[in-house]
């Protein structure tokens, strides 16, 4: 029973940590165009995590049932998993490196299952299609579909230069963010629900790993708090190293990120918000010239995405080994 409370706790400290360490992807363009103060944005963010958070999409699933064999996860393999993840959140929130929760846990929890079995444990079709793929490809379509609204906004405004100096797009820009962090909330949390269902199915307390209701209220409550207690480290990446943001291009940029995290979340993947939402800030500066992106920044964050999912792995594995040990 200890282990079980153990393994929820633990779960809800992570998601806390997903919670700040996002909350400045949530935020940084809305504050970089100082549309919305601070403290407003993630008050905002916080309240609109949370109703995310509580409506189901198949990512839960997929963290319980589509990345390890369910019946062979322990509690310690879903403990180590978490405490991986949330030890990856801490060092790249530190440094300001806005890296990927999503595959910070999903690293943990395939490197404390790989040691706690081997190969076998691994759902290498549930990886590869709805984590790699999805991981390479979301910042891609990000990107894509940022670009291609902001290359549309300009030849609107082009054509009615009296709208580019109105308040038009302060207003959208408020809309769009809002949208940013309830499909945060529906991604992100969805995460920590799904492992903290995976830990009750191993400890045998649920028959079947489905997600508890009020698995789900927890999880969402959390989030929010954690939003709430923001992360201000990474704001000044997002917003501000990338490229210039004006409320029309932070309108564009919110816009297509909220659109690729909605349609991942009810296909059941669980994608890096962090991720899109710096595809579609590289792709609207991209709109105005390949000068106006500083590259540096964009190839920084990739190589330590590209760390997250083996780095928060081995974590998770030697979290496993050690716990072995003292168990």
């Amino acid at each position: 029973m200890e282990f079980v409370i153990l393994i929820v706790i633990i779960g809800l400290v992570f998601d806390y940590t997903n919670g700040f360490h996002d909350a400045a992807n949530v935020v940084s363009t809305v504050i970089a165009t100082r549309t919305l103060r601070p403290v407003t944005a993630i008050v905002l963010a916080a309240i609109l995590n949370f109703i995310g958070a509580t409506q189901i999409s198949g990512v839960a699933q997929t963290i319980a049932t589509g990345i390890v064999v369910a019946s062979d996860a322990t509690q310690l393999v879903v403990l180590c998993a978490v405490i991986g993840a949330i030890f990856w959140n801490l060092i790249t929130w530190y440094y300001g490196i806005p890296s990927s929760s999503s595959y910070a846990l999903i690293g943990g929890l395939i490197g404390s299952s790989w040691i706690h079995q081997d190969a076998s444990a691994i759902l290498w079709n549930g990886v590869i299609n709805k984590v790699l793929l999805p991981m390479i490809l979301s910042p891609m379509i990000g990107f894509a579909v940022g670009l291609s609204i902001m290359k549309i906004l300009f030849w609107y405004t082009k054509k009615r230069p009296e709208v580019k100096d109105k308040k038009l797009f302060r207003y959208l820009q408020v809309i769009s963010a809002s949208f940013v962090a309830l499909s945060h909330g529906l991604n992100d949390a969805q995460k920590s629900m799904g492992i903290i269902t995976l830990g009750l199915f191993a400890g045998g307390y649920l028959l079947e790993p489905t997600i508890p209701l009020w698995v789900i209220l927890a999880c969402a409550t959390v989030m929010g708090l954690g939003t709430a207690s923001a992360g201000f480290r990474i704001v000044k990446t997002m917003g501000f190293s990338i490229t210039r943001i004006y409320p029309m291009q932070g309108f564009a940029a919110e816009t297509s990120s909220s659109l690729v995290v909605f349609i991942a979340s009810f296909l059941g993947m669980p994608i890096s918000s962090t991720h899109v939402i710096t595809g579609s800030i590289t792709g609207v500066g991209t709109a105005k010239g390949r000068k106006a992106v500083r590259w540096h920044v964009p190839k920084r964050l990739m190589w330590a995405w590209l760390f997250t999912l083996p780095g928060a792995g081995l974590v998770g594995a030697a979290a496993y080994m050690i716990g072995t040990l003292i168990r």
